[in-house]
């Protein structure tokens, strides 16, 4: 089954807010068994609002609206859908009761503003949002069903979660569909696409196989569907397996998660205490550490070395390195890294030293080479890279490789 995405806001057409939420509904939909068609990115005007609803309506029986609930004069979506069902207000009292709970905790005066946000069209059912103040809203009319959420991403997701995919099952008929995914690192799509070749040809016509390609890393995402679940997770299973044998150590985790966050669990899981030297990098490596739950049992701190006198200071690398061979070399990474281990009595280290560019290259040390240390107890070693892309993509890439090498020594038990 199909669907359709409306986002309603002149601030997406303009490029001051990126449309995160479509590609959220996208994915997660997609494991209730319907598949999203098509996007249409629209003004807060009434007319663009209506004429969009109705052709998409042309195409499909489920439409998803995001945008334009809020309590200003701008949000004009719950005006624009009363007048394209014909109907009045009503003043939700579950929502009122909300409002005032929200209003009294905060010690604010509830002005008649917010107390309109509880005004809902006569023939809509209300999705309650707990995490804001504007509801959803369901409307189901000739066989054609509209949701009406926040363009709020936390309180779309939200009600999605809580709300709409509940409803889904019981509303639409629709196949079982399952999704594996496996994510691999440092091998270019064409290159796993190659390897891949022959194993996508045994594949049935029910189940396929999507690449999703990122910074150095690419997703491989086999999606099948039919009416019996049990059947086709036996099925996808042998498949599943099969391709992470053909692309072999190209695949960093049988699970559709970063390799930040799969090795943030492993060094939480083994107690491996961690710390990081980082010049190049900024900090970035370890603040995407940092996000996983958890990791303050084992993350010891780290030190943004950017300046060759902070190296010196902090870190004990030698003047002479930076006269002879410079911060951007594989002695002064492993210097780094080894220096860090003791500074912050961890298990594990790592260093970067770089050029992320646009400036301060040559040609010699172009923009995207970058020294990675990795130093455990039994000794240590620098890995050279040569990244591309923004500074930005250089960050992530080069997060992405660290992740590469950690994997390597966590699973070698920290002997290098």
């Amino acid at each position: 089954m199909n669907a359709e995405i409306i986002t309603i806001g002149d601030e997406l057409l303009i490029g001051q807010t990126v449309d995160t939420n479509s590609a959220w509904i996208g994915k997660n939909i997609a494991l209730h068994g319907i598949q999203i068609s098509r996007k249409t990115a629209i003004s807060d005007n009434e007319d663009d609002i209506i004429s969009a609803i109705k052709e998409a309506f042309q195409r499909v029986d489920f439409l998803l609206l995001t945008g334009g609930l809020g309590p200003t004069k701008d949000d004009i979506t719950k005006k624009t859908l009363a007048k394209l069902y014909g109907c009045g207000f009503r003043r939700d009292d579950g929502v009122t009761a909300h409002l005032e709970n929200i209003f009294a905790r905060r010690g604010r005066q509830m002005l008649e503003i917010n107390k309109q946000q509880a005004d809902v069209p006569e023939v809509c059912e209300v999705l309650s949002n707990e995490v804001g103040t504007a509801p959803g809203m369901w409307f189901d009319r000739q066989g054609k069903v509209l949701v009406s959420m926040p363009g709020v991403p936390n309180e779309m997701m939200h009600i999605m979660e809580n709300r709409v995919f509940p409803r889904i099952k019981n509303r639409f008929k629709t196949p079982e569909i399952l999704h594996y995914t496996a994510v691999t690192v440092g091998v270019p799509e064409s290159l796993l696409s190659k390897r891949l070749e022959e194993f996508e040809l045994t594949l049935p016509p029910h189940i396929s196989l999507a690449y999703l390609p990122a910074f150095n890393t690419v997703k491989l995402r086999l999606s099948g569907h039919a009416d019996n679940a049990d059947s086709l997770k036996s099925e996808i299973d042998g498949y599943f397996n099969r391709m992470c044998d053909v692309c072999g150590d190209a695949v960093f985790v049988r699970e559709d998660i970063s390799p930040v966050k799969y090795i943030a669990r492993q060094l939480i899981q083994h107690k491996t205490k961690i710390t990081f030297a980082e010049s190049c990098t900024g900090g970035f490596i370890a603040n995407q550490l940092v996000m996983e739950p958890g990791i303050s049992t084992v993350f010891r701190g780290s030190i943004v070395s950017y300046s060759n006198e902070i190296k010196q200071q902090e870190l004990g690398v030698p003047a002479s390195v930076f006269e002879t061979e410079g911060a951007v070399s594989e002695t002064c990474a492993r210097l780094m890294c080894e220096a860090a281990l003791k500074k912050f009595d961890a298990d594990i280290a790592v260093s970067t030293t770089g050029i992320a560019g646009p400036g301060g290259a040559t040609n010699e040390k172009p923009v995207g080479l970058i020294y990675i240390g990795i130093a455990t107890k039994t000794g240590s070693f620098v890995k050279k890279y040569h990244l591309f892309g923004t500074r930005e993509q250089f960050m992530i890439r080069a997060a992405n490789c660290v992740m590469q090498l950690l994997k390597s020594v966590i699973e070698n038990n920290l002997k290098i």
